[in-house]
């Protein structure tokens, strides 16, 4: 029984230092959590509040996102919580084997911000396995001769437990023969040994049946159980020997299998049979068979798999060697296995934050790696390494963890992904190394604002353009995503009355199309300017402005504007003397015309379309001046009619007519006569008619004045001066003609002192000075009709009708231009016929501005016959007086084509001759009352 009282002693004060140990334990991880748990747990047991233990608050877990990284996670955290929770089986006898003391090492993340902490749990054993022998039936030969004291070694019981309840015991069944006692392997495993308390008498018992029991240290504890069979022999004097107890071995783990490790060799002083040895395996475990290879007959040790330094270190192996006499003898291998560098670092990712914002600062952390090297010293030495990617790098963080942080500040237009290539390398003397790629997504931010792909836009719209049409298009990008990229348009502002903007344009917010709300017109509005906005959907928003130029073009939408001649404000058509000795090219008169368009749209050219006498008179293509053609003949009519047709240089074209009433005489009383017969034109036949009709009518008159001639003369010498008194100066005329100059379309009126008598019977008249004050209204001559400048937008080959009949007013000799006033070219230069522009804008200018002040004036009915400064009168119309006021500006699109020729106030000022009669050569036409 004393050995059994050691045995209790001996697990009792196992009992007692076992805690002193685990104390001293906790003593040495200072930095760890610790718990301690058993074995065999129930999944999702608790451990302990971590969070607690931890400091960290339990509302701040699910930001925190507090985990376990482990190689094989045994436990996790309730997000809920913070316990610590059982998540797999955990078998204290897979996990640590026959280590005493069993630690599960793990770390726990945390984020925002990263914290990581170490854990550890230590796995209680619970006596969850039962002590087994190998073989239930165990057979030794002893000899007989075998002398007591004798120990025979048995085959251990294996319990996977741990501590106290592992084996502590082997029983015995009670016997004569036998007793039992323990011995330990270096490495603290419990075997029995059987001893020879008698001599053995094979004669008088031959077999012997003992029970051995294995008993553990549980409460309660659990047993297990053998049969010994001994067979007594007959005696075998000397046993093998081994050289020495104990063989030490090293194996460098790369060893192939095959490898001899040891051969033994035992002795045997027998001779024979008794002195053949056999080799064999003793009291081994399964790893032993497994790794290593005995040859029963020689002796020799060879592996038989790979080793793994990692797995275990060390082996210890225990020979028998045996006789036929079954006399054995023991010795232990002990095999050292040296590492060698056949691990491969690994890389894990514990913790990856993507997407990242693309305006992250530098130095934001990115990913959490862990290193890992099965291998022990250098081997097992770990550093780690960006490959490529200046914009990150790592940084050491806790143990064999390291930061991935940025370096640089990204962009995610420039680069939306990266992918990291993080290599890690150990330090042995064959290093090796392993990678593992990381794929970091930026998110994209506000950072871009929209950019037109013009700096500015000029677009042409050609006016009437039908309202709703598109006119132009901005386009902008923006290489933002999502809202951040999606452009709106808007008009931000315009040169445009704010209230009228709208009336006008409009841009589609989607599209960028701007839209012509309206039918633009050129003559109005030439160009407008709008300022654009391109915005995008982030948050804030960026913006961008560019300019659009609207230049609306010129269509041909307005016909030739004949302003002279014009019709008299009576409504009676005006007229022009010619005197009968005009040379060819004689200036006759001047047609002057405006167009409201520009450019070849009011390039205006002059056609004669219909004539009394062709050929008689020509009209400049460029200028309108009325020229005559040739001298005039006997045959010709004194009274001509030229109707002249102003086209402009559109497509199609757009004209006007003017119609020309011109009159053959030498003065204004020989004008007259032809005056007072309002005669339409006839076809040649009736012509030819009417002059024989004429030719005997004249024979008749010429007939009856030399009789009243005679007469007369006869008269005259026989009655008083008395009866002549109505032919003296100023008896017979009462009034002269004052017309109100109202030129609402011409611009060259002439002015004439015109007196003829209207209630006398008599065909003598006077050419008076008369004032206005003299000659009533209703005494005029002024009833006489004739064709008047109309307006026709079609082709100028169509006939005109005349319009309403104006009344001109009474001639004035002076209506010279002065130099400065000529039209033309600054008034200095010769014009030609070949259609040039004028070379100076000046000279178009001014040509315009003396055009329009005499519309302007003649329309609002203000002058007089005297005509006053700042006025455009009769005698001051292109006098010294003459002014720029009231005029409206065609300075941008009127065109007038022509000559540089004046106009002077007589006949031979034109051509250099003088006229045979008459200060003035613009006369009214009108019927002539005979009562």
């Amino acid at each position: 029984m004393r050995p059994s009282a050691e045995r209790s002693g001996r697990a009792l004060w196992r009992q007692v230092l076992l805690p002193f140990l685990l104390s001293l334990f906790r003593g040495a991880l200072p930095d760890q959590i610790r718990y301690s748990i058993p074995e065999e747990l129930a999944k999702n047991s608790v451990v302990g509040n971590l969070a607690k233990d931890l400091g960290l608050s339990v509302r701040d877990l699910s930001a925190r996102k507090l985990r376990v990284t482990a190689e094989k996670e045994y436990f996790i955290v309730n997000p809920e919580s913070g316990d610590l929770l059982v998540s797999d089986r955990i078998d204290r006898e897979q996990i640590c084997g026959k280590k005493p003391l069993c630690i599960l090492d793990f770390d726990t993340v945390a984020e925002n911000p990263l914290n990581i902490f170490h854990v550890s749990v230590i796995v209680q054993d619970i006596n969850d396995n039962t002590p087994l022998f190998k073989q239930s039936k165990i057979d030794l030969k002893i000899g007989e001769s075998t002398k007591p004291g004798k120990t025979f070694p048995l085959d251990p019981a294996l319990d996977l437990d741990a501590g106290p309840n592992s084996l502590q015991r082997y029983n015995l069944n009670e016997n004569e023969h036998f007793d039992l006692t323990e011995k330990q392997t270096p490495d603290g495993r419990k075997y029995p040994e059987l001893i020879l308390k008698h001599s053995l008498d094979r004669e008088e018992q031959n077999f012997h049946h003992l029970v051995l029991t294995a008993v553990d240290g549980g409460d309660p504890p659990q047993s297990g159980t053998t049969q010994i069979q001994i067979q007594v022999t007959d005696a075998n004097d000397n046993p093998p020997v081994f050289s020495q107890d104990v063989y030490r071995v090293s194996l460098q783990e790369g060893v192939p299998p095959g490898f001899l490790v040891l051969q033994l060799t035992a002795t045997d002083q027998d001779e024979g049979v008794n002195a053949e040895i056999i080799y064999s395996f003793h009291n081994v475990d399964e790893q032993v068979e497994r790794f290593f290879n005995l040859d029963r007959r020689t002796g020799e040790i060879t592996t038989k798999d790979d080793f793994d330094f990692e797995i275990a270190s060390s082996y210890t192996l225990t020979i028998e060697a045996k006789d036929p006499g079954d006399l054995a003898a023991h010795c232990s291998v002990q095999v050292e296995i040296l590492d060698e560098n056949d691990c491969a670092p690994e890389v894990i990712v514990a913790s990856i934050f993507t997407p990242l914002p693309e305006d992250s600062p530098p130095g934001t952390v990115i990913a959490l790696i862990k290193t890992r090297d099965r291998d022990s010293g250098e081997n097992g030495e770990v550093y780690c390494q960006i490959l490529g990617k200046a914009e990150f790098i790592l940084k050491s963080y806790s143990k064999n963890y390291y930061k991935l942080v940025t370096d640089r500040t990204l962009d995610r237009e420039e680069i939306p992904e990266y992918n990291v290539t993080i290599m890690a390398t150990d330090r042995g003397k064959q290093p090796l190394s392993s990678s593992i790629s990381i794929t970091l997504r930026l998110a994209d931010v506000n950072d871009n604002a929209p950019v037109f792909h013009q700096a500015s836009y000029v677009v042409h719209v050609a006016e009437n353009n039908p309202p709703g049409a598109a006119i132009a298009q901005v386009s902008a990008s923006d290489p933002d995503l999502g809202p951040n990229g999606h452009i709106s348009y808007s008009i931000l502002a315009s040169d445009l009355e704010p209230r009228a903007l709208s009336s006008y344009v409009s841009v589609s917010a989607q599209s960028g199309v701007v839209f012509a709300q309206r039918a633009f017109d050129h003559e109005q509005l030439r160009a407008f300017e709008l300022t654009l906005q391109a915005r995008d959907h982030g948050s804030p928003a960026l913006s961008t402005n560019v300019s659009l130029r609207v230049l609306v073009g010129d269509r041909n939408d307005n016909a030739p504007r004949v302003l002279y001649p014009a019709l008299g404000p009576d409504g009676s058509a005006l007229f022009d003397t010619v005197p009968r000795a005009a040379q060819p090219g004689y200036l006759v008169t001047k047609v002057v015309a405006v167009d409201a368009d520009s450019g070849h749209n009011a390039w205006l050219s002059y056609h004669v379309l219909q004539a009394s006498e062709p050929g008689l008179f020509s009209v400049g293509l460029r200028t309108g001046e009325v020229r005559t053609a040739r001298a005039l003949g006997d045959r010709d009519a004194a009274r001509q009619r030229l109707l002249v047709a102003v086209r402009d240089g559109g497509q199609p074209a757009l004209s006007a007519t003017a119609t020309l009433l011109l009159v053959f005489a030498d003065s204004l009383q020989e004008a007259l006569p032809d005056l007072s017969d309002h005669s339409e034109p006839t076809d040649p036949q009736a012509e030819l008619q009417f002059y024989l009709v004429v030719a005997l009518a004249l024979i008749s008159v010429l007939f009856l004045l030399a009789v009243i001639l005679a007469v007369a003369l006869q008269l005259r010498h026989s009655s008083s001066p008395a009866a002549w008194g109505c032919f003296q100066p100023g008896v017979c005329v009462k009034s002269g003609p004052v017309v109100p100059p109202n030129y609402s379309e011409g611009t060259l009126p002439y002015s004439y002192n015109l007196c003829v008598a209207s209630q006398s019977a008599k065909a003598e008249f006077n050419f008076l000075s008369v004032t206005p004050e003299m000659a009533p209204p209703q005494d005029l001559l002024c009833e006489d009709a004739y064709w008047v400048p109309s307006s026709n937008h079609g082709d100028a080959g169509v006939p005109f009708a005349s319009g309403t009949i104006l009344k001109q007013a009474p001639p004035n000799t002076d209506w010279r231009f002065s130099q400065a006033q000529r039209p033309g070219t600054s008034g200095s230069q010769n014009g030609d016929e070949t259609g040039t522009w004028p070379n100076n804008q000046f000279d178009t200018e001014m040509l315009q501005a003396m055009i329009l002040a005499s519309a302007s004036e003649a329309a609002d009915g203000s002058s007089t016959l005297g005509g006053s400064a700042g006025t455009m009168g009769l005698s001051a119309r292109y006098g010294p007086q003459f002014t720029l006021q009231h005029v409206p500006d065609y300075r941008q699109n009127v065109y007038i084509p022509g000559s540089n020729a004046t106009l002077t106030n007589a006949a031979g000022k034109r051509d250099g001759k003088a006229p045979a009669g008459g200060n003035g050569n613009k006369k009214k036409s009108g019927k002539k009352e005979k009562k």
